[in-house]
C-alpha cells in the first residue's frame, strides 16, 4: 500500500453495518466523488451479548454477501482499499473467518485478485490472567475488581483493537482488510491516519460517519463520504437528495458516547469542545477545531460473555377487560401461582431458577419509571423462564402454562380463556449470555493482536 502523505483523504461509509444494504448507486457516486478508501463496521454490542457469549453473526449471509460483492468490485474497479470491522458481528476469530469465507467466493467468482488480511482479535484468558496478575488489567465504571473466575467463566473475548493493527496490514500491502472486533471509529480512521491525517479531525469525522447515513436526513437513503484535510473535515450525503446539517452533524457526539464532549480510543481522548460546525450549502457540513489528546498509557478494552442459564419462553394475550382492568393484580397473582406450582410439582424452590413476566401494552418496556394511565385494550403477556439446564426451565414454562392460559382474578367465578400464538406455548431460546468485562488492559497497539496476509487466487 503507497503510503504517501496527501493534502486530504475521502472515507466512503457505505451503511451503519454490513449487511444492512445501501443503494449500489450511492456506491457509484462515492467512487465518482473521489473515495480513496471504503470502510464499513461489520459488528456492535447493540444487540446483546449472545452473538459474542455463541460466536455467532446477526446478519444472514445473504445479506452480508450482497453488500459485500458491491463493496469488492468497487474498491477493485477503483483500486482503493477496503476496510471491514468487527467481522462476524462480535469479532471473534470465527466471525472473521466467517467474512473471509464469503470474500474468498465472491473473488472467485468475480475474478478478483486482491490481498486479504484477516486480524484475530480474540483473547486467550490464560494469558489475560497473567496480565491479571501484573496489575495491567484495570475495571471501568461501574464495574469492579476483575475476578480470576470471570475470564475463565467467559466462553469468547475479544479486544476492541484501535485502527494501528488496520495500518500495519494496509502498509503490507492488504487491498480488502477484515478486522475482529475494532472501535467503530478505528475502521474508517485507520486510513486517513496513515495517510497524515491529522487526529482530531479524523477520530471526529469517523465517529461522524461510524453509522454510515444516521447522520443525515434520510438515514435509509444510503451513506456519505467524508473528506479529511489538515484543518477539518467535511461530511457530504451520498444521496444527492439527503442532507447532513450542522446539528445531525454535531448530535451524532450524543450517540453511544459518555460525554457529548469526548471520546476515549485506545490512543487518546478525542475532543470536540471546540469544534465548530459550519453549513456549506443545504446538504454538506464542514467541521473545524476537533481536538485529539494522546493518552499516557495505550488501553484496549476487553469485552466478554458468560451462560447464565437456559432459557424457555411462552407468550399469551389478554383482552378480557376485567382481567385488564386490574392487570397489575393479576400479574402478581401469576408470579404468586407460578412459584407455588413449581415447588409443588417439582420440588424447586425460587434460588434454583428465575422468571420474568413482561406485561407488553402495559409498562413492558419502562415499567415503574412510565406508568400506565388506565387500564390497556389488549396484552400479551410473555414469561421467560432461566434455568441451569434447558429441561429445568422448559419444566417450569410448562407447569405455568395453564396458569397462561386460564388464571382468573381472585373475584372471577369462571376461568377466562386466553390466547397463546404458537402452539407449542413454549419456545426453547437455548443457552442466555451476559456480558461480564468492561475493563481495559495496559498494552501496546498490536501486541494483543495477529494478522494473516494472503493472496487470493482464482478457484475453480
Amino acid at each position: 500500500m503507497d503510503n504517501e502523505r496527501v493534502d486530504q483523504v475521502k472515507v466512503l461509509a457505505p451503511t451503519g453495518m454490513l449487511g444492512a444494504g445501501f443503494p449500489e448507486a450511492t456506491i457509484e457516486r462515492g467512487l465518482a466523488l473521489g473515495a480513496d478508501v471504503i470502510s464499513v463496521d461489520g459488528g456492535s454490542t447493540d444487540s446483546g451479548p449472545y452473538y459474542l457469549g455463541a460466536s455467532q453473526p446477526k446478519t444472514t449471509r445473504a445479506a452480508v454477501a450482497r453488500d459485500l460483492r458491491v463493496l469488492l468490485k468497487a474498491a477493485a474497479d477503483a483500486g482503493i482499499p477496503l476496510i471491514v470491522g468487527s467481522c462476524g458481528t462480535s469479532g471473534t476469530d470465527s466471525g472473521v473467518d466467517w467474512v473471509a469465507g464469503i470474500v474468498a467466493d465472491i473473488l472467485a467468482a468475480e475474478g478478483l485478485r486482491l490481498r486479504v488480511a484477516r486480524i484475530y482479535s480474540e483473547q486467550d484468558a490464560d494469558v489475560l490472567l497473567e496480565r491479571l496478575d501484573e496489575g495491567r488489567i484495570h475495571a471501568l465504571p461501574p464495574l469492579g475488581e476483575l475476578e480470576p473466575k470471570t475470564l475463565r467463566g467467559c466462553t469468547h473475548i475479544v479486544g476492541a483493537m484501535g485502527h494501528e493493527p488496520i495500518v500495519a496490514a494496509l502498509e503490507a500491502g492488504a487491498q480488502v482488510v477484515l478486522a475482529g472486533r475494532a472501535t467503530d471509529t478505528a475502521i474508517a480512521a485507520a486510513y486517513p491516519l496513515m495517510k497524515g491525517m491529522p487526529a482530531g479531525p479524523t477520530w471526529h469525522a469517523a465517529k461522524i460517519i461510524e453509522c454510515g447515513g444516521q447522520c443525515t436526513s434520510d438515514p435509509r437513503a444510503g451513506g456519505v463520504l467524508a473528506t479529511i484535510d489538515a484543518d477539518g473535515f467535511t461530511i457530504e450525503p451520498l444521496d444527492p437528495t439527503v442532507a447532513c446539517t450542522p446539528i445531525l452533524a454535531a448530535a451524532h457526539m450524543l450517540y453511544e458516547t459518555v460525554n457529548p464532549f469526548e471520546m476515549r480510543e485506545p490512543d487518546g481522548t478525542l475532543d470536540v469542545r471546540e469544534s465548530v460546525y459550519t453549513a456549506l450549502d443545504d446538504r454538506i457540513v464542514r467541521v473545524e477545531g476537533s481536538r485529539f489528546h494522546v493518552a499516557d498509557q495505550y488501553t484496549i478494552k476487553l469485552e466478554g460473555a458468560r451462560i447464565t442459564g437456559y432459557e424457555t419462553m411462552s407468550f399469551s394475550a389478554i383482552r378480557d377487560p376485567h382481567i385488564l382492568a386490574n392487570i397489575d393484580g393479576w400479574a402478581d397473582l401469576m408470579r404468586t401461582m407460578i412459584r407455588q406450582r413449581v415447588e409443588q410439582t417439582i420440588g424447586l424452590s425460587e434460588d434454583k431458577y428465575a422468571f420474568d413476566l413482561r406485561l407488553y401494552g402495559h409498562n413492558a418496556i419502562l415499567g415503574d419509571l412510565d406508568p400506565a394511565a388506565g387500564p390497556p385494550r389488549e396484552v400479551g403477556v410473555m414469561l421467560l423462564v432461566n434455568a441451569p439446564d434447558q429441561s429445568t426451565a422448559t419444566a417450569v414454562a410448562k407447569i405455568a402454562n395453564p396458569l397462561m392460559l386460564h388464571l382468573p382474578t381472585p373475584d372471577m367465578d369462571y376461568l377466562p380463556s386466553l390466547a397463546f400464538p404458537t402452539s407449542p406455548a413454549e419456545v426453547e431460546r437455548g443457552p442466555a449470555y451476559e456480558f461480564v468485562l468492561n475493563h481495559v488492559v495496559d498494552t501496546t497497539p498490536t501486541d494483543m493482536f495477529r494478522t494473516e496476509i494472503e493472496e487470493t487466487s482464482l478457484h475453480g
